[in-house]
């Protein structure tokens, strides 16, 4: 295959066939996690072989594509992007690249006790970080292996080292733990922390529940809180899907997340490359692209992968069609990149 001419400008802005914006990257650097949560993935997972994953020079190279393609935010996603050896030199190679305004992690947090200042010091402005329960029992039964102080310990280690910004995030499940949406968001805010409870998607297929008996919708969440907190809608964004209210005389803002109840397909700015080189175009559907083929073929220009990328923005799907009743979409979150 033969180079393309290269592109007229190193900024090209991503329009998908909506009219959106696309500048936002979740990129997943391994599909391995130290936790296995009930609602992510099974409990005995069959992880991808090495030789099908990309390597992190693979990474850096896609990631360098996209900045050029416009895209101003990425975040790191996994599985769990810690237990990936060489995070920290990639968060630098990715953090240095013009045109990048933010880069961002999402975490469950077991390993900031030992990353969280590499991190900071390495270019990530702003944590994500998991956690679904504060009692020492449920936190264990959700994430079936996850020790609930070694969790605490390294969100006060990400405290302490002052990033940008710090959230927690809580995916709610009815009658599990939806009885501590006030414990939770009482402990973001007494450390000006924001959090955004998050509605479970049908996502992989899972033994553990049956989704349409857990599922709580934002709107209940939002009832909970408002005993109280004084919620007022925030107009600020970080250009995610969380919906955000803030608190009188706090810092923290409570968001809600919400793709079944009130889906924010309309103002979807991002698409996600798996750690296999899939780019995939929307959470709900299969619309991709695999760039891994490209990436590994000594005849593929940069200018080759941009194309193509610019090519799968124009097949963007409209919206995902979330049914809690039925699973369409086999691969798990932990396949698909948080």
């Amino acid at each position: 295959m033969t180079s393309l001419s290269p592109m007229k400008s190193p900024r090209t802005r991503m329009i998908d066939p909506f009219d959106r914006h696309i500048h936002y990257l979740r990129l997943s650097v391994t599909d391995r996690c130290n936790l296995r949560c009930t609602y992510c993935m099974a409990e005995e997972m069959e992880f991808l072989p090495r030789e099908e994953i990309l390597s992190l020079e693979e990474i850096e190279r896609l990631a360098r594509c996209f900045v050029d393609l416009g895209i101003d935010k990425i975040r790191l996603t996994g599985g769990e992007p810690l237990v990936r050896k060489g995070i920290v030199q990639l968060c630098e190679a990715i953090a240095g690249m013009a045109g990048l305004r933010e880069l961002t992690m999402t975490t469950n947090g077991l390993l900031l006790d030992q990353y969280a200042e590499p991190l900071r010091n390495a270019g990530i402005n702003r944590l994500n970080i998991s956690i679904d329960s504060l009692d020492k029992s449920r936190f264990k039964q959700l994430t079936r292996v996850g020790n609930l102080a070694q969790a605490l310990q390294g969100i006060e280690a990400a405290v302490d080292v002052g990033f940008d910004r710090i959230k927690l995030n809580a995916v709610v499940l009815k009658g599990v733990n939806d009885d501590e949406v006030l414990k939770l968001a009482d402990f973001a805010v007494s450390r000006n922390l924001d959090i955004s409870f998050i509605e479970e998607m049908p996502l992989g297929h899972i033994d553990s529940h049956a989704r349409n008996q857990t599922q709580v919708s934002s709107n209940s969440i939002r009832q909970q809180l408002s005993d109280q907190f004084q919620l007022t809608v925030s107009t600020e964004s970080t250009g995610g899907p969380s919906r955000y209210f803030v608190l009188p005389n706090s810092q923290s803002r409570i968001g809600f997340i919400s793709p079944m109840s009130d889906n924010f397909c309309t103002s979807c700015n991002r698409v996600r490359m798996t750690v296999e080189g899939q780019l995939l175009l929307c959470l709900g559907n299969e619309h991709s692209l695999d760039l891994r083929g490209m990436l590994r073929n000594n005849k593929i220009s940069d200018n080759d992968l941009k194309a193509a990328i610019l090519g799968a923005i124009g097949r963007k799907p409209e919206r995902h069609y979330f049914d809690s009743n039925d699973t369409q979409i086999v691969r798990f979150m932990s396949h698909t990149g948080g």
